[in-house]
């Protein structure tokens, strides 16, 4: 999907709602996903309160009208108000735990800039609001084994670039909106600057690997640069269209290599192979959690802890190796 200023800017919107969702991109530096889901979050909230306290008339959810809530209303939003929301958001939209914490988020980041920045309300009701226990789950990944299966089914007329790109994800831990905006200019010797999630630059060393494909690669690429298109010529990464190549074409190409490689292609897809690459660094590069951190570009080490959980050999090794395993 992609997200355009159009879906930030709604004249439709609360005021209070278009500066939020600017601020969060000019100031903040959230990624437009991340704004248009908290933008698709607090429409809903404000569409059930408008229900909620019989201020519409419209039976349709998606026609109860916004664009006139003001300071006082916001000023008049409580606890109470937000438990109601979560509480429809679970019975009647059959939200998860997943979906209901985001919402959470949306929530207390919107009524924070309210307080905290444009001092349009005194009180933040989200204060007391709690984010719902989370099930942590082990990243799915695929084995040494099913990732080289995977780069020696490559082929075809695109095989240069697909195994680049392929070994870029393995070798890298990219996310898939870093890999489509690799710019050549970007590449200097083993190092590779990209803008990350939140608009943050971060520097991605290569490995031997991955600057010997992106070798083999360029030279296919350039036999056509003439005819790329304008804005794409420093793209690294080229469509069968001769522009800038786009994230759904990865992810197809994913999940045909996959399926041709007898892995579970249905569910393979480009994030799962940036899992797959922090868990080949951490089992068998013995890097550290801080350093896989920044491989990762990940704000917060919470994050990247998940892969200290994966390892179950060393951990059926360390049982073993117990002394009292050996008593008879």
């Amino acid at each position: 999907m992609k997200y355009s200023l159009k879906q930030i800017n709604d004249p439709l919107l609360p005021v209070s709602l278009n500066n939020f969702l600017n601020y969060l991109r000019t100031i903040r530096g959230k990624s437009e996903k991340t704004i248009y889901n908290y933008k698709i979050d607090l429409i809903l909230f404000f569409r059930f309160l408008k229900l909620y306290r019989g201020l519409s008339q419209n039976e349709d959810f998606e026609d109860v009208v916004i664009s006139d809530i003001d300071g006082d209303f916001l000023k008049s939003i409580s606890l109470e108000d937000l438990f109601a929301f979560l509480s429809f958001a679970e019975e009647f939209r059959n939200n998860g735990t997943y979906a209901r914490a985001r919402k959470i988020a949306a929530l207390r980041s919107f009524f924070k800039y309210l307080s905290g920045k444009v001092k349009l309300i005194k009180e933040n009701p989200t204060l007391e609001l709690e984010s719902p226990s989370i099930p942590k789950r082990n990243p799915i990944y695929l084995t040494l084994e099913e990732s080289e299966a995977l780069l020696n089914v490559i082929d075809g007329p695109f095989k240069e670039r697909d195994y680049c790109i392929m070994t870029l994800f393995l070798n890298c831990g990219l996310r898939l909106s870093e890999l489509v905006s690799i710019d050549i200019s970007k590449i200097k010797g083993d190092t590779l600057t990209i803008r990350g999630k939140g608009n943050k630059e971060r520097t991605i060393y290569l490995n031997e690997m991955c600057i010997k494909t992106i070798e083999n690669y360029l030279p296919v690429r350039n036999k056509k640069a003439a005819l790329i298109k304008e804005n794409d010529k420093d793209a690294l990464f080229i469509s069968r269209k001769l522009g800038r190549i786009n994230q759904r074409t990865i992810e197809l190409m994913v999940k045909k290599y996959a399926k041709n490689a007898n892995l579970n292609y249905e569910k393979l897809t480009p994030h799962k192979l940036r899992h797959t690459a922090a868990t080949l660094m951490y089992k068998y590069g013995n890097v550290d959690i801080r350093s896989l951190q920044q491989i990762l570009g990940h704000e917060s080490v919470s994050t990247t802890q998940i892969y200290t959980h994966i390892d179950d050999e060393n951990l059926r090794k360390a049982v073993k190796s117990n002394p009292l395993n050996t008593i008879k």
